[in-house]
């Protein structure tokens, strides 16, 4: 038991925090480096995950979330974290939004 977490613990994917959005649920791909000579390694495409806090009007304070620059921009565009819940169905939501649009749906 000892080695199996020891080992886990020098894992690079342990050490690093999940790169996953927490609105979308986009997370890292996977894909290969090519370099000039053709040779091709493994890599991850990960999303540019930031730390924000969105304003929610219904439940008049801030949510701090962690999610990708592009689900910022939809979020935007579709008039803000109450809208962009309420008009998502949940089978695009992860776990974590799905509680906040029944917390936003509780007050209506």
């Amino acid at each position: 038991m000892y080695h199996l977490t020891r080992a886990r613990k020098h894992n690079k994917e342990f050490l690093e925090m999940t790169k996953k959005c927490q609105l979308t649920g986009k997370n890292f791909l996977k894909g290969n480096k090519v370099s000039h000579a053709n040779n091709k390694t493994k890599r991850r495409f990960e999303p540019n995950i930031q730390t924000i806090s969105f304003v929610s009007d219904k439940l008049k304070r801030k949510i701090n979330l962690k999610v990708a620059a592009s689900t910022i921009r939809t979020v935007e565009k579709k008039g803000g974290l109450d809208a962009y819940l309420i008009n998502t169905s949940n089978s695009k939501l992860p776990a974590e939004a799905i509680k906040i649009k029944k917390r936003i749906l509780n007050i209506n």
